[in-house]
C-alpha cells in the first residue's frame, strides 16, 4: 500500500484506533462523561481527517474501497449526524440507572460500518460494512431499557435484517458464478450476457440484492419493521436508524446499481418505479391512521425514501451519454438526503428532549405535546420547523430538497412518479398539521415539567437554523454537492 493510499484511509484507521481506546477507557475508568467527550473527539478527528483525503480524490485503496468526493460528502453527512445523536443520546441515558458507556462504543462502530458502505466497490466491503453497523444497531435498539416494545423493537430489526443481508450475499454469490467478480465496476461487462443461463443468473442475483436493499431502506412492500422498530427503539437510537443506516445503505445503492450499469436495465428501473409509488402512497396513507409521534415519523420516513428513489430512478432514465442529467440526478439525491438529515435529526431530538421526564417509555403519543406551544414556545417552534420542512414547506430545507426531486423528475418525464410526490407531499401535510395542532391546544398538561437540556438543546436549536438558513439560501450546500459529486 502507498503513502497516498495510507493517508486516504486515515479516518477509518483513526476511527478504529479511538473505538479501541474509548473500549479501554471504559473497562478501567467508567465515566460517562468521559466516554461522550471521547465519542465527540472521535468524531470530530475523523471528519478533519478527510481534509488532507480531499486532495487525493479519486484514489481506489485496494479493489475494496474508493475514496471520492462522493464518499467525502457522505462521510461528512454521516458524521455530523453521528455526532448530533451522541449529544441527544448523552441527555437521554445520562439520569437512567443503568450503565450506559458501552452504547457510545456502539454508536462508534455503527458510525464506522455506516463509513466504510460509502466508501465501498466491492462486495466484500459492502457485505464488513452492512454487518458491522448492523449488529451494533441490534444491541443499540435494545440497549438497556426495560419493556416489551424494545426487545420486540431488536428482535423484528434483527430477523428481518438478518434475512435482508441473506438476500444481498446470495445475489451476489448469483452474480459472482457468472463474473467471477465482486468489484461493482466489473460487473458493467456482464450487461448483456450471452447465453439464457447467465442471464437468468443476473437477473435473479440483482433481484435478489434489490430486494435486501428495500428491506435495509424499509421501502413497500418490505417497510413492516419500521414502525415497530421506531416506536421501541429509544429516540436517539431511532434517530440515528433514521438518518446514517439509511443515509449510508442508500449512498451505497446508488453507487453499485450506477457503477454496475444495472440501474440502467429496464426491468429493474420498472420494479424501482413500482416500489417507489408503492412507498409514497402506503407510507403518507397508514400515517394517517397513527396517533404516535414516532410512528407517523417512521411512516413518514417510508414516505420520504419513496420520494428519493425518483432521483434514484432518474439516474438511471439519463443514461448513455446524457452526462448532465445524471449529474442532475446525482445532486437531487445528495441534497435531499441532506435535507432528510437535518429534519428527521432535528424531529427526534424534540422528541428525545420531551422523552427526558420519562425513564420508562418514550414520549410518543400526540397527547404528549398539547400545549407544548404554551409551556415551552422555543421547543415547539424548533419541532414546527421540522415538521413543516418535512412537508417541503418554503423557506425550510424540506422544500429545496423536493424541489431538486422534482426538477430531476421533470428532466426525464417521470410524470407518474411526479404526481405521486404531489399527491403524497399533499396527504403528508395532513398529518404534519395534526402534531402541530396538538401543540397549540391549551392544556395543563406535564409538558411544562419539560428541561431543555443543554447539549441536546443545543443539537436541535442549531439543526432548526440550519433547517432555516439552507432552505433561504442552499447555495453553499449545492456549491459543495456541484464540487464533490459532479
Amino acid at each position: 500500500m502507498s503513502d497516498q493510499q495510507l493517508v486516504a484511509i486515515l479516518p477509518h484507521i483513526l476511527l478504529s484506533a479511538l473505538i479501541l481506546i474509548q473500549m479501554m477507557v471504559i473497562a478501567f475508568a467508567r465515566n460517562l462523561v468521559t466516554t461522550v467527550v471521547i465519542s465527540i473527539i472521535a468524531l470530530v478527528l475523523t471528519g478533519l481527517a478527510f481534509i488532507p483525503v480531499h486532495s487525493l480524490i479519486p484514489i481506489v485503496v485496494t479493489p475494496l474501497i474508493v475514496l471520492d468526493g462522493y464518499a467525502i460528502f457522505y462521510s461528512g453527512l454521516i458524521l455530523m449526524s453521528a455526532t448530533a445523536v451522541t449529544l441527544m443520546a448523552y441527555d437521554y441515558f445520562k439520569d437512567r440507572e443503568e450503565r450506559q458507556d458501552e452504547f457510545f462504543m456502539l454508536l462508534l462502530l455503527a458510525t464506522l460500518g455506516a463509513l466504510i458502505l460509502v466508501c465501498s466497490s466491492h462486495f466484500a466491503s459492502l457485505i464488513l460494512g452492512l454487518e458491522l453497523l448492523g449488529v451494533s444497531l441490534y444491541t443499540m435498539i435494545s440497549y438497556p431499557r426495560k419493556g416489551l416494545l424494545t426487545l420486540e423493537a431488536a428482535l423484528k430489526y434483527l430477523i428481518l435484517s438478518g434475512v435482508s443481508s441473506t438476500f444481498i450475499l446470495f445475489g451476489a454469490a448469483l452474480i459472482y458464478a457468472i463474473s467471477g467478480s465482486l468489484g461493482f465496476a466489473e460487473l458493467a461487462t456482464i450487461g448483456s450476457a450471452e447465453n439464457g443461463t447467465g442471464e437468468l443468473f443476473l437477473t435473479a442475483g440483482s433481484a435478489l440484492i434489490f430486494g435486501g436493499i428495500m428491506f435495509k431502506l424499509s421501502l413497500t412492500p418490505f417497510h413492516m419493521w419500521t414502525p415497530d422498530v421506531y416506536e421501541g427503539a429509544p429516540a436517539p437510537v431511532t434517530a440515528f436508524v433514521a438518518t446514517v443506516s439509511k443515509g449510508a445503505i442508500f449512498a451505497i445503492s446508488l453507487r453499485l446499481f450506477t457503477s454496475s450499469g444495472l440501474i440502467e436495465t429496464s426491468s429493474i428501473l420498472t420494479g424501482l418505479s413500482i416500489v417507489a409509488i408503492l412507498s409514497m402512497l402506503a407510507g403518507n396513507l397508514l400515517a394517517l391512521k397513527q396517533d404516535n409521534v414516532k410512528r407517523i415519523l417512521a411512516y413518514s420516513s417510508i414516505a420520504h425514501l419513496g420520494y428519493l428513489m425518483v432521483a434514484f430512478i432518474a439516474a438511471g432514465m439519463v443514461g448513455g451519454g446524457m452526462v448532465g442529467g445524471k449529474v442532475l440526478a446525482f445532486e437531487a439525491s445528495s441534497y435531499f438526503l441532506f435535507a432528510y438529515f437535518i429534519t428527521t435529526l432535528g424531529a427526534f431530538g424534540v422528541v428525545t428532549i420531551v422523552s427526558l421526564r420519562d425513564h420508562e417509555k418514550d414520549a410518543g403519543d400526540i397527547s404528549n405535546y398539547e400545549g407544548l406551544f404554551w409551556h415551552r414556545p422555543l421547543l415547539a417552534i424548533m419541532f414546527t420547523l421540522t415538521l413543516l420542512s418535512l412537508a417541503g414547506i418554503p423557506l425550510t430545507v424540506g422544500f429545496i430538497g423536493k424541489f431538486y426531486i422534482f426538477t430531476a423528475g421533470v428532466t426525464t418525464t417521470l410524470w407518474l412518479l411526479l404526481l405521486t410526490v404531489i399527491a403524497g407531499s399533499g396527504i403528508g401535510l395532513f398529518y404534519y398539521l395534526r402534531i402541530i395542532f396538538a401543540m397549540t391546544k391549551r392544556t395543563d398538561a406535564s409538558v411544562s415539567e419539560i428541561e431543555i437540556p443543554l447539549a441536546g438543546g443545543c443539537a436541535v436549536a442549531a439543526i432548526s437554523a440550519a433547517m432555516l438558513l439552507f432552505g433561504i439560501y442552499p447555495a453553499p450546500v449545492i456549491n459543495l454537492i456541484n464540487n464533490l459529486i459532479a
